[in-house]
């Protein structure tokens, strides 16, 4: 199979690698489509998710079809589309035509969305979920999403308004995530252009003059440390990024807050399988029920290098312009 491996010089060179064949529990995928996440770049950089590295091939989501099943495998049969967070739980990463995983991490696709629809749901979907899951908000508590138009972003919107939360503020930073956050149902006045205004206040104006009951922080970094002081004393911070900084991190202790760190990872270091099976079934049908829309997509290219240089420095860059960046690796 054609896969495209990291070096150990961080570089990466298009190979020919033996195909990979399934154990008893396992399913074999020809990979159609392969999405792309930050901590794919992270890995290649000094960061603490390079320690998350399993295979010297990235990529932790994606669709395809059956081509082979492991001697005792039940669920699938060969010819089954399915789609699947794989994290570091398959053979290789999903930057390859081809990768064996558990049947117990896999869903079936359904039949209302693309394949390429379909690659873009697992690691955002699963992470909003778990964000939805674990804060156990009220109604009517106020909530904060700082970087609400990305992947992550956009689905916990989606699965917040679908659930009737409506005091959601959200930062933004270009029109097209600004419009994208508009088509998901944000009323333009929670919108917060972040290169036009001051996040602190305007977020403040925009809740009565008060913190946030739980603010979501996709972003990391200096923006934390906004988010942290938004935060009002003894709400919740939910962090998905791990990058908070000192200040921001001072700032949550005084306040007394209950921290939120998001992660799918740990899961599949436990062996959790039935997390992402869970999980990715309680999205399968909140999108074959029309609950809730699948991820604006944006097709970057085939299996290249070029196409993974290409959506490593979009997502690097803060650049997808609220689409989830897709690999087709094949076409059905």
């Amino acid at each position: 199979m054609k896969a495209i491996v990291l070096q150990e010089n961080w570089e990466f060179r298009l190979e020919d690698l033996e195909i990979p064949q399934p154990e008893a529990y396992q399913i074999q995928v020809k990979i159609i489509a392969s999405g792309f996440n930050p901590i794919d770049y992270q890995m290649t950089e000094d960061r603490s998710e390079r320690k998350l590295l399993r295979s010297s091939i990235l990529g932790r989501e994606f669709s395809g079809i059956v081509s082979k099943i492991g001697q005792k495998v039940t669920n699938f049969k060969v010819g089954d589309p399915v789609f699947c967070g794989s994290g570091s739980m398959g053979s290789n990463g999903t930057y390859a035509e081809y990768i064996c995983i558990p049947q117990e991490i896999a869903i079936h696709k359904p039949a209302t969305i693309s394949f390429e629809q379909a690659a873009a749901i697992p690691s955002s979907g699963l992470t909003a979920l778990q964000c939805f899951n674990r804060m156990n908000a009220n109604l009517y508590d106020s909530i904060l999403i700082m970087g609400a138009a990305g992947g992550v972003g956009s689905m916990l919107v989606k699965i917040l308004t679908a659930n009737g939360y409506k005091n959601i503020v959200v930062t933004a930073g270009n029109e097209n995530s600004i419009t994208s956050l508009l088509n998901l149902g944000v009323k333009a006045e929670n919108i917060i252009n972040y290169r036009k205004e001051e996040i602190y206040k305007t977020a403040l104006s925009l809740n009565e003059n008060k913190n946030f009951d739980f603010v979501v922080d996709l972003v990391g970094d200096s923006t934390a440390e906004i988010g942290a002081r938004l935060l009002k004393t003894n709400g919740v911070y939910v962090d998905v990024t791990n990058l908070s900084t000192p200040e921001s991190s001072g700032i949550l202790f005084s306040k007394g807050a209950t921290i939120l760190n998001i992660s799918n990872y740990v899961y599949g270091f436990e062996k959790r399988y039935d997390y992402y099976k869970n999980g990715l079934n309680q999205l399968r049908l909140l999108l074959q029920n029309k609950i809730i829309a699948p991820p604006a997509i944006k097709i970057v290219g085939n299996l290249e290098i070029s196409t993974v240089t290409k959506a490593h420095t979009l997502l690097r860059e803060n650049k997808t312009q609220g689409e989830k960046l897709i690999m087709q690796i094949a076409i059905i």
